[in-house]
């Protein structure tokens, strides 16, 4: 037995495997990706018992190997490329014990690849409220297979499923299900391709001819050399594709005939679909889902006011104790002025990152999300999408990366490029400092008619309006982008159940994390690099500003610290930042941005919250180095030079809102839109778009507004 064993954990959608996941690997989980494919693989330890650890991969959810999709065809390339990294020793197989016909399809097919293999037999708990026998010992006895019933949720046979993946060692390998002989008509094709590839398992062959097209591991002159194997033996692929899921659903009928009695009116499921006939209405759906998003950003202001004071007052306390404790000098003002004060900006937005996943995870877990996947499938079919398409979509909420990569889902070449090109039009959390400092900013903390906080409905309506525009724009690529194929949505809705609280804070957790640490890194970097370009300019312009706030002319006039204040502020203007931001100055400010806000959007293009922290930095290189506002309060009193008005009024700060909901600031999307589109054609356009859809529409906004 391998202390390192690797376990691979298979199922179908939405039978509890990545709950499982968790159970088994806790925190000591990490994300990376598969080889060859920009899709995300989760990896984690397990501790079996005071002797045996094993690390567990969760493979994508797929109905079959035959795979419909490239998130399936991660499965398929895992399981039988003995090559692989994460090529597994055991499969633990996540079957939904209220719907075992269907999950046994996959199962046997995993199971004619020779991979040792455990079935966990989940949601045992609901199978028995809803009224479902399964004779778990004759079962196991059927399919020659170790089955450890579980329920993922409770954490009920976690132990016992520990103790079988320790002992998998001792478990035989289960029967042949096919009789691939009988199936295809010439079999010494397949014994060929066996000798050729090296391959123990006749079936792992037939998957060879099958999908040699699709599996990446093959050479050029392997996936040749199939092809022209399977046309000299006249292989019919779909056919046998056909016969092979007749047979071994005959299989799976003869075995769960006298091992799984399903009740004729199972209790839960009818449950939910009262619950489904109010949540999926077309008109009833819509408004309790537009009732939740109000409940959403209410809240997000109302419960991280204060916890965010908290933080505001941890990084004022630091930076002053910086000052007062350091000796003067130019690393005492990096690490304050530009580290500390850089992290201040975006690090006090945790609370309100935390609490926007909090609430995307109680809805997912309850079942509610695939509810609002499926509703808004009525609106994206009418806009020329694919109902796959909502998922992505809706997964920008949080992070536009991920979001394009779960569009490989889609079948759909048309669809799919089109919802790659609109999702980043969904406002991210990225974007969600941004929002609420600047709304934070003009609209007043104040409750409409007693009840609605002004501010959360300013936060809801930059949500909705990023929502809205996707959908614009992506039925105006409908006509642009010209397909020949149509795609289709198919989507299995999971019961109700209550949240798992200890999901939704692991959940909180992780993106929090993530947050902090990607973010934290760009954020650190270019806060030093912001620092030394506002710190420091051409060195005659600032011996001359010496010299001019030097003179009598204001030394008489002026006191000590405001000569400071004032020669800070003329030795930013003309620093190296200065000069930068001066120079796109004329290009922005038709829409109401100074040349500080003109370094921020350049700043900011490698991740949008950067913008905060660029703001935060450049008025400390501004301001009294004897204290420290929050980045707030200092852009609250920030004035024209000029005019000697308030910078961030309101048509500036929705002008900036409007700007940063639409541009493509964002470098990793950028990357990753490439990667999942092999072109440059698609990331440069998606990058032009966007820029002259945000130019555009903040000019219309400054203009209206001022």
């Amino acid at each position: 037995m391998k202390t390192n064993l690797k376990v691979a954990l298979v199922g179908n959608p939405n039978t509890g495997k990545s709950t499982l996941f968790n159970s088994l690997t806790g925190l000591n989980q990490k994300v990376g990706n598969f080889p060859g494919v920009t899709v995300d693989k989760k990896t984690g330890q397990s501790k079996l018992n005071d002797h045996q650890e094993a690390m567990v991969i969760d493979l994508p959810g797929a109905y079959s190997l035959y795979p419909k999709s490239k998130d399936e065809g991660i499965v398929l390339d895992v399981l039988v490329d003995p090559s692989n990294p994460v090529h597994p020793d055991l499969v633990v197989f996540i079957a939904d014990a209220t719907n075992l016909k269907r999950n046994l399809l996959l199962y046997t097919q995993v199971a004619d690849l020779k991979i040792p293999v455990i079935i966990a037999l989940n949601m045992m708990d609901l199978a028995k409220r809803s009224g479902f026998q399964i004779k778990v010992d004759e079962l196991s006895a059927k399919l020659g297979v170790r089955i450890v019933p579980i329920s993922a949720r409770s954490g009920a046979g976690i132990a016992d499923l520990k103790q079988a993946i320790a002992e998998a060692g001792t478990i035989p390998l289960q029967a042949d299900v096919l009789d691939l002989k009988e199936l295809l008509p010439d079999s010494r094709l397949i014994e060929d391709v066996q000798q050729e590839f090296s391959l123990k398992q006749a079936y792992t062959a037939l998957q060879y001819l099958h999908h040699y097209q699709h599996l990446s591991f093959l050479t050029d002159s392997q996936i040749d050399d199939l092809a022209q194997r399977a046309e000299q033996s006249d292989f019919k692929s779909q056919q046998l594709q056909a016969r092979e899921t007749i047979a071994r659903y005959q299989f799976i009928n003869e075995t769960l005939f006298d091992t799984f009695i399903s009740p004729d009116n199972p209790v839960q499921e009818s449950y939910s679909n009262r619950i489904d006939h109010i949540l999926t209405h077309k008109i009833w759906g819509l408004a309790i889902f537009m009732a939740v998003l109000f409940i959403i950003f209410q809240s997000i202001y109302a419960w991280s006011e204060y916890p965010m004071s908290l933080i505001e007052s941890l990084f004022i306390w630091l930076v002053n104790a910086v000052h007062d404790y350091l000796p003067a000098g130019a690393l005492t003002n990096l690490l304050a002025d530009g580290i500390l004060a850089g992290l201040s900006g975006v690090l006090v937005f945790i609370p309100q990152i935390a609490i926007l996943f909090a609430f995307i995870a109680v809805l997912e877990d309850t079942g509610y999300m695939a509810r609002v996947t499926f509703m808004m499938d009525r609106i994206m079919r009418k806009v020329g999408l694919n109902g796959k398409s909502v998922v992505p979509i809706i997964g920008g909420l949080a992070c536009a990366v991920p979001s394009i990569m779960s569009a490989r889902n889609i079948e759909n070449w048309k669809d799919r490029i089109i919802t790659i090109m609109v999702t980043p039009l969904v406002s991210c959390s990225a974007r969600l400092p941004i929002y609420t400092l600047l709304i934070a900013l003009v609209v007043p903390d104040e409750r409409l008619w007693g009840l609605f906080n002004l501010q959360g409905l300013a936060l809801m309506g930059m949500y909705l309006l990023s929502m809205l525009s996707a959908v614009l724009v992506a039925w105006v690529m409908k006509y642009l982008i010209k397909a020949r194929e149509r795609g289709y949505f198919i989507m299995e809705l999971p019961v109700y159940r209550m949240p798992r609280w200890n999901n939704v804070a692991f959940t909180m957790y992780e993106k929090v994390k993530a947050f902090v640490l990607e973010a934290g890194k760009v954020i650190i970097a270019i806060s030093v690099i912001l620092w030394v370009l506002a710190s420091y300019g051409p060195p005659a312009k600032f011996k001359a500003i010496d010299q001019q706030f030097a003179s009598p002319a204001y030394t008489a006039k002026y006191s000590v610290e405001q000569i400071d204040h004032l020669k800070a502020s003329a030795k930013l203007e003309n620093s190296f930042a200065g000069i930068l931001g001066k120079s796109i100055e004329p290009v922005i400010k038709p829409l109401g941005f100074d040349w500080k806000i003109g370094i921020a959007l350049i700043t900011s293009f490698a991740a949008r919250e950067v913008f905060v922290g660029t703001m935060a930095t450049l008025y400390s290189v501004e301001g009294d180095a004897s204290r420290m506002d929050s980045v707030k309060e200092k852009m609250a009193s920030a004035r024209n030079p000029e005019t000697g008005q308030l910078v961030f009024t309101l048509p500036v700060a929705f002008s900036l809102m409007i700007f940063y909901a639409y541009a493509m600031q964002c470098m990793s999307t950028l990357a990753v839109v490439y990667r999942e589109t092999k072109s440059w054609k698609w990331p440069i356009t998606q990058f032009v778009y966007m820029t002259a859809m945000a130019y555009l529409a903040s000019l219309l906004v400054y203009q209206f507004l001022k």
